[in-house]
């Protein structure tokens, strides 16, 4: 990043020049985060910033300073924003980097201010709390400062494209279908007892609980059976599925059987708890099950259909569907989402994978 983009002069001190921009550290991110997961070794980020950009030249330029003499050659640092540097710090714990922060600081002249530090690690106890990922790591020595989640800085909120094709989409769905809708709530409420809908709490972009609707398709005591059925399931890891499933009503086979069951979920997506295309929201249940590479998927808003579902949905392996889920999340853009939405109705009709 350019001095002159910061602060508006002509002339970038050298030291700037050794500091990545803000898009090739969040790219250096991704790719420490990847390894972490590969690995299962900690990452840091160690974070210098200022309260008034235009007044702390001086902190910057010393920090900037002192990182290039202390760092080590694993470390990458570069701007965080406009008033941040970040030190990305691989296979090191939070206390880690806060002792990389006292040396920094130790070393500052009396005349220049000091930053104002915070350390940022992963794994983190983010999205399932009291589950003790940092306590794999090593407990935080007393004389050290506090960490933060490191996880939200790879959160990706929904894009402008994005957001508009979900409003579109969704909308005129619900108006085009709305008589469907209403054949539906009727069928229902005729051939079994209960509420018309089902509301599930579900798992959102960053780990945010939300209710997900569904029109029910199981008699009305099909969660306190689930557990005399669970010698059955079918699907490996914490997911439950079973074809035949006894507490499914013969109304609610055929909805399922044609996805219909998933049309009260339009109305997730124009809250903007869901997008028309994203990886399936999974139970808090499940979450709690997951390995660590598998949490990406919480990175992105979860949507109605994604690879899994035009790829055999329950045929495949709990694996094959999380790592079809980040395959998405590495490539996603209109043309993906286009290309998914227009397979994903012969899929439904098929019925390929449903159960």
């Amino acid at each position: 990043m350019r001095f002159s983009n910061l602060f508006g002069k002509t002339h970038e001190p050298r030291e700037f020049r050794r500091l990545y921009s803000p898009e090739r550290l969040r790219e250096a991110m991704q790719r420490e985060r990847a390894r972490s997961d590969r690995w299962g070794q900690p990452l840091s980020l160690l974070s210098f910033g200022v309260a008034d950009e235009a007044g702390s030249r001086g902190t910057l330029l010393e920090v900037a300073r002192l990182l290039r003499r202390r760092m080590r050659t694993t470390d990458e640092a570069g701007w965080l924003d406009r008033r941040h540097i970040g030190v990305l710090m691989p296979n090191t714990p939070g206390w880690g980097a806060w002792t990389l922060a006292d040396e920094i600081c130790l070393k500052f002249p009396e005349a220049v201010p000091l930053p104002q530090c915070s350390v940022y690690c992963y794994p983190s106890d983010w999205f399932v709390s009291g589950r003790g990922r940092l306590g794999r790591l090593g407990a935080e020595p007393a004389e050290h400062g506090a960490t933060a989640a490191l996880e939200p800085f790879f959160f990706q909120p929904l894009p402008v494209w994005k957001r508009t094709l979900d409003l579109l989409g969704a909308g005129l769905f619900v108006l085009v279908h709305s008589p469907l809708y209403l054949l539906l709530v009727v069928l229902i409420k005729l051939t079994s007892r209960g509420p018309v809908l089902f509301r599930q709490t579900r798992v959102g972009l960053g780990g945010r609980h939300f209710t997900m609707y569904k029109f029910r398709t199981m008699v009305e005591n099909a969660e306190a059976l689930k557990e005399q059925l669970a010698a059955r399931n079918e699907q490996e890891g914490p997911v439950f599925k079973i074809r035949n499933d006894p507490r499914i009503t013969f109304v609610g086979r055929f909805l399922r059987k044609l996805s219909l069951d998933e049309f009260p979920q339009m109305f997730n997506v124009l809250k903007g708890d869901m997008s028309l295309v994203g990886p399936r929201p999974p139970l808090p249940k499940e979450v709690v099950e997951y390995e660590q590479w598998q949490l990406g998927r919480l990175y992105v808003t979860p949507g109605l259909t994604c690879i899994w579902q035009v790829s055999g949905r329950s045929k495949l392996s709990f694996t094959q569907w999380m790592r079809l889920d980040l395959r998405y999340i590495a490539v996603r853009s209109p043309w993906v989402d286009a290309k998914l939405l227009a397979e994903t109705l012969p899929a439904i009709v098929s019925g390929r994978g449903a159960c």
